[in-house]
């Protein structure tokens, strides 16, 4: 293949502007903010997840508690109503008498155990109240970083997107006064050399392999005319020579 030493030249600059994208590309992919925001997305989920077992919890315990509270006021109410009985002097026989103390009494002891498991459940659920608030705190704060992580992700990847839009743009342009054979090699070999399809030839080493040209290879690459498109012979990779050749 032939191509005007210029041409070949350009190809360099195409070249580097490839290698530019490429270290843009990973630059995206690699930004701290994603790995930060992937961590505190973990975290907020766990926190969460906390979160609505927590108030579950308040739930039920706030349901305990109204049921505890009314079992105490219905034998508040019993126990009412028979000390009225009681006090009117309705009940005569001594044996109805003595019953009915004794339901007093009875519902008197009944009507303590219950309200003290309306305190414990009070115990309980102030308890579980003061965790929801610490979680509910705690998620706000992780979502907060969230926020501020995906708002510093979002400007950096604005940032490099509008760098690349710019070097893609001049890469068209040089890419479009490349021969149309020579940048379709170019192409497929930088496909297939890890992203470098054309390196300089700088002081017989090859800039693409990092490797010297021995004495032959070298020779001939000095004797190829100027328009020959002359390959490394260790990486197969388009070499351009230039003024640093050394040739």
């Amino acid at each position: 293949m032939n191509a005007a030493p210029a041409d070949q030249i350009r190809l360099l600059d195409v070249q580097d502007l490839d290698v530019r994208l490429q270290q843009l590309a990973h630059k995206r992919r690699s930004l701290p903010e994603h790995a930060e925001i992937e961590s505190l997305t973990k975290d907020h989920t766990q926190l969460r997840d906390l979160l609505v077992a927590a108030q579950t919890e308040e739930s039920d315990t706030a349901r305990e508690q109204t049921k505890a509270e009314q079992d105490v006021d219905q034998v508040r109410q019993r126990a009412a109503r028979d000390q009225q009985r009681l006090d009117s002097g309705a009940v005569t026989s001594p044996k109805d008498l003595e019953n009915l103390q004794r339901e007093i009494a009875s519902l008197a002891k009944r009507q303590g155990d219950l309200e003290d498991i309306v305190l414990e459940v009070m115990e309980r659920i102030e308890s579980v109240q003061e965790r929801v608030r610490e979680l509910t705190d705690r998620v706000s704060s992780v979502q907060s970083k969230i926020d501020d992580a995906t708002a510093r992700r979002d400007a950096a990847l604005e940032e490099i997107d509008g760098e690349v839009a710019t070097v893609t743009k001049e890469r068209e342009v040089i890419a479009g006064t490349v021969p149309a054979d020579l940048l379709k090699l170019y192409d497929k070999l930088r496909e297939q050399q890890g992203g470098i399809g054309a390196a300089k030839l700088y002081q017989r080493t090859c800039q693409g392999c990092r490797q010297e040209l021995s004495i032959t290879d070298f020779n001939d690459v000095r004797a190829a005319a100027p328009d020959t498109v002359v390959r490394c012979e260790n990486c197969r990779r388009i070499l351009v020579r230039t003024a640093e050749s050394g040739l």
